[in-house]
């Protein structure tokens, strides 16, 4: 879900937000299923590469575009998410990205 959140986030971005290192298998096999795919390179130094959810994952989840999410209030209140916003110690959802859901979306064409 941090992805759909977040995108698009590169692989030490999430490192960042789950405050260890995602494993490299576990984006693979997001891929594989096809709830994500690659997004645009990171502007930061060396450029990786983001990852982004598709229109399946939307599917999948009943949503019809990423506006659907629910947000993280709502997520915190039902106990999903610690105090703060935070899914772990580490602060999983420190913040939401501003109009992060309608960049996206405009830029991918969801």
């Amino acid at each position: 879900m941090a992805i759909a959140y977040y995108q698009p986030v590169t692989w030490g971005d999430l490192s960042k937000i789950f405050g260890k290192e995602v494993s490299r298998d576990t984006i693979a096999s997001l891929r594989d299923v096809g709830f994500i795919a690659s997004g645009p390179r990171s502007p930061t130094p060396g450029a990786p590469y983001t990852y982004v959810t598709t229109k399946h994952f939307l599917s999948a989840f009943g949503l019809e575009t990423l506006r659907d999410l629910p947000k993280l209030e709502m997520l915190q209140d039902a106990g999903l998410l610690g105090e703060g916003g935070g899914g772990t110690e580490h602060g999983m959802f420190p913040a939401t990205p501003a109009d992060s859901a309608d960049r996206l979306e405009e830029d991918l064409s969801l």
